[in-house]
């Protein structure tokens, strides 16, 4: 059976809900996108925050995906760096929990936290502290752990450590791994447009991106952008909300219609596609049947509150895809 191992930021997401936008001026925060802060500023911001009720679960997207093909019943596995804290401890085990083989390594440094700010609208804000995650370098990765699987999934969050990141694509390249990548954030494509531009036409395989995401990285609309896209790696999906999804792969695009209608909170729906779509491409599914796979988890998502799945929804879940 194929494996894949999937390499990230770890993080605790803490996943708040507010109703007034006046939070994201106040911590100079782009609605929509991800920022990253300090340790003072995450101080600041949990101290506004603490009288709203919080979720607390594993996170960071890469993580999020990897949750999804583990309870699909790929074999997995996680690489990332966190610290010897309660944060750090929770991480591991529920990494455990769902069967996925942690490759951890620990930093002094706090386990890093995702602020997530969830607007009545359904759309995310993210202010992130790093802390343990932003130590994990070159010298962290283990080539013998990616000798063990088939694919690797990393997210375009990484981009912020560019010697990291290059370091793990060429390992895996060299390893015969295919690689899958997330674009992750709009603002990050129009920041590292030239560098993720790099990766795509020395590494990558499959890539993932939203209509803002894809905007951003070519410039041009998410039509022409995924031709673009395409022409630098053998598969390329572009997320289009409650449009569906467009894939290109083996030189012909595929639309892929969408699964319900509005749903309630957008946080993780791109990481549970990626699930979906990468579980049909490792068991051989058409390109249309990996893309219904990959909406009707996120459409199941969308309806919950939260980046994952409850145990109860898997059994739903599992049954309705697998009749």
């Amino acid at each position: 059976m194929k494996k894949i191992v999937g390499i990230g930021n770890a993080l605790v997401d803490v996943i708040v809900h507010v109703e007034n936008e006046d939070i994201f001026q106040q911590f100079s925060l782009k609605k929509g996108g991800m920022e990253m802060i300090d340790e003072e500023k995450k101080r600041k911001i949990h101290n506004q925050i603490q009288h709203l009720k919080q979720t607390i679960a594993s996170g960071g997207s890469t993580s999020n995906t990897i949750h999804g093909l583990a309870r699909l019943g790929v074999k997995t596995g996680y690489i990332g760096k966190v610290s010897n804290d309660k944060m750090g401890d929770f991480f591991k085990k529920d990494l455990q929990n769902s069967q996925i083989t942690p490759h951890l390594v620990f930093s002094p440094l706090d386990t890093g936290i995702a602020t997530t700010f969830m607007t009545p609208d359904a759309e995310r804000t993210f202010a992130t502290y790093l802390g343990a995650a932003s130590e994990l370098t070159p010298k962290d990765i283990d080539e013998s752990i990616l000798q063990k699987y088939n694919y690797i999934h990393v997210e375009g969050y990484l981009i912020f450590n560019a010697d990291l990141i290059e370091q793990v694509c060429y390992l895996a390249k060299k390893n015969n791994l295919i690689i899958s990548m997330d674009m992750g954030s709009y603002n990050i494509m129009e920041d590292y447009r030239d560098f993720m531009m790099h990766l795509l036409k020395n590494y990558v395989n499959i890539i993932f991106g939203n209509e803002e995401e894809v905007r951003a990285l070519t410039q041009i609309d998410e039509i022409k952008g995924l031709e673009k896209l395409a022409k630098t790696c053998d598969v390329a999906v572009v997320k289009l909300g409650k449009k569906g999804s467009i894939v290109k792969m083996n030189n012909q695009v595929y639309n892929i219609p969408p699964v319900g209608g509005d749903c309630i909170d957008a946080n993780g729906l791109g990481d549970i596609y990626a699930s979906g779509f990468l579980y049909g491409l490792i068991h051989d599914y058409s390109p249309e049947k990996s893309g219904w796979l990959a909406s009707h988890l996120a459409y199941v998502l969308g309806n919950t509150v939260g980046a994952k799945l409850s145990d109860e929804q898997w059994v739903t879940v599992k049954k309705e895809i697998f009749a």
